[in-house]
Formats: C-alpha cells, structure tokens, sequence
C-alpha cells in the first residue's frame, strides 16, 4: 500500500484530546485496505516514532479509524502537531 495513501486525515474530538494527553495516544482516519501492520510501519518511518499498539474500528460513517499509542518516551501532542491537529 502506498504510504501517501494510508492516512486519510486526522479525527480531533473531546475524546481524541483527552486520548492524547492521558493515555499517549493518536487517532487518524486511515484508508479501508490500511492493515495495522501498514499503519505501524508509515508512523515509524515517517515520524520516527516507536509504536506500542494500534486499535481499529469502523465508524458508522463506513471510515476506518485508527487509535496509535506511542511508547514512553515520544509525546503523542508533538506528534499531533506535526500532523496539524493540534
């Protein structure tokens, strides 16, 4: 799968935010055919993150999101701000 291709966009909610500073976790809409797997390995490449677990669902809009949390050590909010959601 494409890098460019995999994430779509990024999801900002009150439940995003609160994800993001206690628990150290993104979330972004991701392309359907995007496996956790694909997704891992474009957050690792492309922001030198560390990945410790990735969780997916599908919304009831049909869109595939995905929850990343980072290891200790790499700041979910930095992150945030290099996609520009924050």
């Amino acid at each position: 799968m494409s890098k460019e291709s995999i994430v779509l966009r990024a999801h900002t909610s009150e439940k995003a935010t609160r994800l993001m500073d206690e628990e150290n976790t993104i979330s972004v809409i991701v392309d359907r055919r995007a496996t956790k797997h694909d997704i891992k390995r474009f957050f690792e490449e492309t922001f030198k993150v560390k990945v410790v677990k990735i969780r997916v669902l599908i919304t009831s809009r049909g869109e595939k999101k995905a929850y990343i949390k980072l290891a200790p050590g790499y700041n979910a909010r930095e992150l945030a701000t290099k996609l520009g959601i924050v």
